[in-house]
């Protein structure tokens, strides 16, 4: 049985002392989730498409651990042990859940799970913006899912232009073996090599067999490979794309495409607040 993001509270702040007191959001699912006597079936369980059940209880568990001062994530999705949280072992999670807990439930989506929500009288900042953060993301992926498979293609290609790739194409050939297109990376302005890449736009996992399938493709054409999709990666999956003596497949998960969209800039518009200060000493200087 899936633990709940108040039983995750504990395993995530252990795992991140574990990997260093650092950790990408990846790194740190992972760390957990090997400690959790868990079945394939029940970690791949999907939530909404583009996260697993157990990531989106991650997912608050690392918001409830913030808002409680344990952790903090910078800019570039790393998370970090607070001063507090090198202090301490444990966290008690009743006391955690005193602070922001789930005291009602928000209106269930069109998928028909529901998020957590923060009681008003305890809202923090970062409890905040991580519900802002969930609606954003919420929005974009429907956005993605609504696409064409032709215009999914078209977006990936962007994506790679825009990341650095060059003499990006996509080839749109039925029967390729799931090949959708290829381009070129080039490493310090001086050795440049072939990627061959797939777009999946659907909701759900990538198994193990489809990233098999897709190596098979490659072979001779390319010696890496790049799945893109807007579901997530079984562990299976995982594995195979990195096995050794295999030809390494990159893999970019939904919640990792939908970054990279807002760290872009495409189709995506970040508002600034503005905040307005008063000075009272520059007046008595008049």
């Amino acid at each position: 049985m899936l633990p709940t993001h108040l039983e995750l509270l504990n395993p995530t702040l252990q795992a991140l002392k574990k990997l260093g007191g650092s950790a990408s959001i990846a790194e740190l699912d992972e760390e957990v989730t090997k400690n959790l006597r868990l079945s394939e079936e029940e970690i791949a369980t999907p939530h909404d498409g583009r996260q697993t059940k157990l990531e989106y209880r991650l997912a608050w568990a690392r918001t409830y651990l913030k808002a409680y001062g344990q952790i903090e994530n910078s800019s570039r999705g790393i998370w970090i042990l607070t001063p507090k949280g090198k202090a301490n072992e444990r966290v008690e999670p009743k006391e955690v859940a005193q602070l922001v807990r789930t005291h009602r439930k928000k209106p269930t989506q069109s998928n028909g799970s529901e998020i957590p929500q923060i009681i008003e009288s305890n809202d923090t900042p970062e409890v905040i913006e991580a519900v802002l953060a969930q609606t954003w993301r919420e929005k974009l992926s429907d956005v993605l899912l609504a696409l064409k498979p032709d215009a999914f293609e078209r977006l990936c290609q962007r994506v790679l232009r825009e990341s650095g790739f060059t003499q990006v194409a996509v080839t749109g050939k039925s029967g390729d073996g799931g090949i959708d297109g290829f381009g070129f990376v080039k490493i310090g302005g001086l050795l440049s090599f072939p990627v061959l890449f797939q777009c999946k736009r659907y909701r759900g996992s990538v198994s193990s067999g489809m990233v098999r399938d897709f190596r098979g493709a490659m072979v001779g054409r390319a010696d890496r490979g790049l799945i893109i999709t807007t579901g997530t990666f079984t562990r299976d999956a995982k594995v195979e794309a990195t096995r050794d003596g295999a030809p390494p497949i990159d893999l970019v998960d939904g919640e990792q495409l939908l970054d990279k969209l807002k760290e872009l800039g495409l189709g995506v518009e970040i508002k600034m607040v503005e905040e307005v200060l008063i000075v009272p000493n520059w007046f008595k200087d008049i």
